[in-house]
C-alpha cells in the first residue's frame, strides 16, 4: 500500500474564514479566533483519517496564507504598512509586508496546532513551513538589500521552528518552495543550500514541495504560456538529488511535466501529485491509479507517496473532501494492480 498525504493546505470552514479565497479574512478575533482555528484543525484531522490518508497534516487552518502565517511571528516584519508587489516573477500582484529590521523570531510559531495534531492522531504527521526562497519572493525587502542574504536569514528562523516542531513529535517537516519553479537559476545556485540550512540538524523526515501554484486564475493563465512541456523541474532536481532533503513533492496529474524528470530524483522519496488542485472535477480512482502507474516507470515503488499537486485551500470543502477520498481509493487501486492487496 502506498502512503498518501496532502501537499499542505485544506479549505477553511465558512465559520472560520471567507471561503474559496487564497487570502481569506477571518470571521473572529482574539481568543475566539484562536479556538476556531484549533477546532477547524480537529475537523480536518478527522476528515483525513476518515478518508484513509496515512500521513496527516493540519491543513494550515491557523494561517491566512502559507507564507504570511509564519511571518506574523517574526520581528523585523512590518505588517502595518503593506505594499503592493508583483510576486512569482510578477505573475500576480499581492499586498505584502516589509522587512524593515534584522529578523528574529518572537517565540514559537506553530506550537499550538502542531501539538494538537500530534495529540489527536496516531498516524504519521506532516507539518509545512514556507521555504526561504519563496518567503523572499513574498515580502518587500527594505533592510537586507540582497535576496540570498535575506533567504539565509529566514532559513535560520525556519530552522529554529523546525527543530521545535520535531520536538513536538512531527514526523515529516516540509518546506514549500513554489518559487523554485520560477527562479530556477537562483534555486539551483543557492536556494537548495538555503533549504538545507532551514533543515539543518533535523533527524525527522525532511521534504520540499515544488509546484506550479494554487488553482487560481493567475496561475492557470501562466501555465498556458509554458508550452507543451514543462521542464522547470529539470534545472533544480539535480541539486535536490544531491541535497540532504529526504522527499520531493511535485506536480504530475493534468500537468505538462515530462514524467521522466522524476528519474532525476534518484535516492529520494517522491510525493507524486495525483490530485489536480486547479479543477473542481473530482478524479476517479482509476485516474489516480493510472497516474501512479506512470510515475512508477521512474520512481521505485517503495519511494512513491501519493499526494495532491498543491494545496486545496481555494476549493470548496465538499470538493476537497471528495478529492481526498479519490486520493486514497486510487492509491489502494494502484496497490491492488501491483498485487499489493
Amino acid at each position: 500500500m502506498f502512503d498518501t498525504a496532502i501537499a499542505g493546505s485544506l479549505p477553511k470552514p465558512a465559520w472560520l474564514a471567507e471561503t474559496r479565497k487564497l487570502w481569506p479574512q477571518w470571521r473572529a478575533q482574539g481568543a475566539e479566533l484562536a479556538q476556531a482555528k484549533l477546532d477547524a484543525t480537529l475537523l480536518w484531522i478527522k476528515t483525513q483519517e476518515d478518508a484513509g490518508l496515512t500521513v496527516i497534516g493540519d491543513g494550515e487552518q491557523s494561517r491566512q496564507h502559507f507564507v504570511h502565517g509564519f511571518l506574523e511571528q517574526v520581528e523585523g516584519i512590518d505588517f502595518e504598512h503593506k505594499v503592493e508587489m508583483g510576486i512569482r516573477n510578477d505573475r500576480y500582484k499581492a499586498m505584502v509586508p516589509q522587512v524593515v529590521a534584522p529578523l528574529r523570531l518572537k517565540g514559537r510559531v506553530h506550537a499550538a496546532e502542531a501539538r494538537l495534531l500530534r495529540a489527536h492522531t496516531t498516524r504519521k504527521i506532516k507539518f509545512t513551513l514556507p521555504g526561504p526562497l519563496t518567503i523572499v519572493d513574498t515580502v518587500a525587502d527594505r533592510c537586507y538589500g540582497d535576496r540570498r542574504t535575506l533567504a539565509f536569514a529566514f532559513a535560520e528562523l525556519l530552522n529554529q521552528e523546525a527543530l521545535a516542531l520535531q520536538a513536538d513529535g512531527v514526523d515529516v517537516i516540509q518546506f514549500d518552495e513554489p518559487a523554485f519553479n520560477v527562479y530556477m537559476a537562483d534555486a539551483a545556485e543557492w536556494g537548495v543550500k538555503a533549504l538545507e540550512r532551514a533543515a539543518q540538524g533535523l533527524t525527522c523526515t525532511t521534504a520540499v514541495h515544488i509546484c506550479y501554484g494554487y488553482g487560481i486564475k493567475a496561475n492557470t493563465d501562466w501555465k498556458q504560456t509554458l508550452g507543451g512541456e514543462w521542464r522547470q523541474y529539470e534545472q533544480v532536481f539535480p541539486a535536490l538529488a544531491a541535497s540532504t532533503i529526504d522527499q520531493v513533492s511535485l506536480e504530475c496529474i493534468h500537468s505538462h511535466v515530462p514524467p521522466e524528470l522524476m528519474a532525476l530524483l534518484e535516492g529520494k522519496d517522491v510525493m507524486v501529485g495525483v490530485i489536480d488542485v486547479a479543477s473542481d472535477q473530482v478524479e476517479t480512482p482509476e485516474e489516480v491509479a493510472d497516474t501512479i502507474g506512470r510515475a512508477l516507470q521512474f520512481v521505485p515503488r517503495e519511494r512513491l507517496i501519493a499526494c495532491t499537486n498543491c494545496g486545496l485551500a481555494p476549493m470548496s470543502r465538499a470538493v476537497a473532501e471528495a478529492k481526498l477520498a479519490a486520493l486514497t481509493q486510487g492509491a489502494a487501486l494502484a496497490s491492488r494492480r501491483l498485487g499489493g492487496g
